[in-house]
């Protein structure tokens, strides 16, 4: 691909780091069944982002230094926060509705749980951590803190 042709579908930085975020998150949303309980959907969820980062390491690298470079750039830290408030949003909607069907403690509160939840998932992509045995281990507690575990 020519940079004329890159320029034409992305006339400007921000429409580009747009189509890479949009192109990376269409590949998170793959791991968010849209069936079965929400514990099940949680847990598989959680599998699910550890075995596409496994699989598809480049994609946690873009995300992680697109989170990076965001603390410097203003327009790339707008698009990231957009996108992580949506996933946020995702996340609380269905850990309050294994909460209702009783899947997880009622003492949880879903917004912090969620933000719990997405810093873990995101610090997976920072390249000091992406291939740490730290992160599984992360995910494993994460599970049994909130119920989820199968073991």
């Amino acid at each position: 691909m020519n940079i004329a042709t890159l320029h034409y579908y992305f006339p400007t930085k921000e429409a580009l780091i747009r189509g890479v975020v949009e192109h990376a998150m269409n590949r998170f949303r793959t791991t968010l069944a849209p069936h079965g309980s929400p514990d099940d959907q949680l847990r598989n969820h959680f599998r699910a982002v550890r075995k596409l980062l496994r699989d598809e390491p480049q994609l946690g690298a873009v995300m992680g230094e697109l989170a990076l470079r965001s603390a410097r750039d203003p327009a790339m830290a707008r698009i990231m926060r957009e996108t992580n408030d949506a996933w946020h949003r995702t996340l609380r909607g269905l850990l309050r509705r294994a909460a209702r069907e009783g899947h997880l403690k009622p003492e949880l509160d879903s917004d912090d749980v969620a933000s719990l939840v997405l810093a873990t998932l995101t610090s997976m992509t920072l390249p000091t951590l992406a291939a740490s045995p730290r992160i599984d281990q992360g995910l494993r507690q994460l599970e049994r803190w909130l119920g989820l575990s199968s073991n």
